[in-house]
């Protein structure tokens, strides 16, 4: 089967949940015997091509994606659609099937109308979220966010097939029709990287972590005020806070504001041996996020026997991932107290509980698979060019 992948980013490149899936997919599809072309915007020097096993098709220039603020930019999505459009109208019919990321959403709607006139070549979409109405006036104000959820809503009946990772955005899709087909098991974008290693004991003194992007909606900035009050339990308690983004300033301030600087380490960008290390002896992992489509690293640290705490609100799906007290903890808000309480009692589990999540990883490892997802997608391919 002749497949395109569309993202407008691609890994190593830059690093996501997103674009760790997309990879993962062009490599088992490749490996299955697929030819598979990933089309993407260049993110690499003219003299350094990535040889990987698959095509890959640029259609548009290396472009800042994100505004200091951390909101995405609307050029970039915009020029990537202008060059998903060309490519689908000179080549799209070279294709038996595409498969897109939702978001940008204008490559979606430029494939579909790029293949308008060849219906034998089938779209497929990845809805990793589908973000509310309130959502969307929230991120971009009254009229964009207006304009943004009438687009989203618009590309939603485009495809002929649509893929989810959890129950929240699978409910938030229309009902009805083939054209809206959702698949709810296409859950398992993770590789497995324990080699069936039990779960470690946590180190003493006990450490919190994070690792993310520092962007409003990880709402890494309520993490010291949540330590200040957790060390009035636990007194010797540090916390390591990887990653960077737009919001790393705000957060250094607030550490040294709730006088927990000599307790918390905050990097940045650390070589992925050093977050792994991190999360295996990991008292807990702590993700105070607002807004989550999957929750990719509940996986990771279950699979190391790591507890995780996140924080329950209307569009974080990631709490689908946690079962209270078995995995984790689902404070009800982030408020410094209410996260600080479920930290604790995440480190209070102790052995226990890691032991706990541990098995809970083992229950669900089969479920949580790349081979899983990928038995999933083919069935989907199957169906749709039958």
């Amino acid at each position: 089967m002749r497949i395109a992948i569309l993202y407008d980013c691609m890994f190593p490149y830059t690093v996501g949940g997103a674009e760790r899936w997309y990879t993962q997919l062009a490599q088992r599809l490749a490996e299955e015997g697929h030819e598979v072309t990933y089309v993407t915007l260049r993110q690499w020097p003219k003299d350094a091509e990535p040889a990987l096993p698959y095509k890959v098709k640029t259609v548009g220039p290396h472009l800042g994606l994100y505004k200091e603020s951390g909101e995405r930019r609307i050029w970039p999505p915009l020029r990537y659609g202008v060059g998903v459009f060309l490519h689908m109208l000179r080549r799209g019919g070279r294709y038996d099937l595409v498969h897109s990321a939702s978001f940008p959403y204008f490559s979606v709607i430029a494939s579909w109308l790029a293949l308008l006139p060849r219906r034998r070549v089938k779209l497929a979409v990845d809805w990793v979220e589908v973000w509310s109405r309130e959502y969307w006036i929230g991120y971009l104000g009254a009229v964009g966010g207006r304009i943004g959820h009438t687009i989203q809503s618009f590309c939603m009946r485009l495809p002929d097939w649509n893929f989810t990772f959890s129950r929240l955005h699978a409910s938030r899709l229309p009902a009805g029709g083939e054209a809206v087909t959702i698949l709810t098991g296409l859950v398992g974008d993770y590789v497995d990287r324990t080699h069936g290693a039990a779960a470690r004991p946590a180190s003493d003194p006990p450490v919190v972590v994070f690792a993310a992007r520092h962007i409003p909606e990880k709402n890494v900035v309520a993490l010291p005020a949540a330590m200040a009050s957790a060390r009035q339990d636990v007194p010797d308690l540090r916390a390591e806070i990887f990653g960077d983004g737009p919001q790393r300033k705000e957060l250094l301030k607030e550490i040294d504001a709730c006088g927990v600087s000599e307790f918390i380490e905050a990097p940045g960008f650390v070589e992925s041996e050093r977050i792994q290390s991190a999360f295996a002896t990991a008292a807990c992992m702590v993700l105070p996020s607002v807004r989550e489509g999957y929750g990719l690293v509940v996986i990771e640290a279950a699979s190391r026997g790591t507890p995780v705490v996140l924080v329950d609100g209307p569009d974080n799906a990631a709490v689908e991932l946690v079962e209270d007290g078995v995995n984790g903890f689902v404070a009800s808000s982030a408020e410094p107290e209410t996260l600080g309480d479920a930290i604790v009692r995440a480190i209070r589990g102790g052995q226990e509980l890691r032991e706990s999540s541990w098995t809970w990883y083992e229950r669900n490892r089969e479920k949580l698979s790349i081979e899983t997802s990928l038995r999933t997608v083919l069935d989907a391919y199957a169906r749709l060019t039958a």
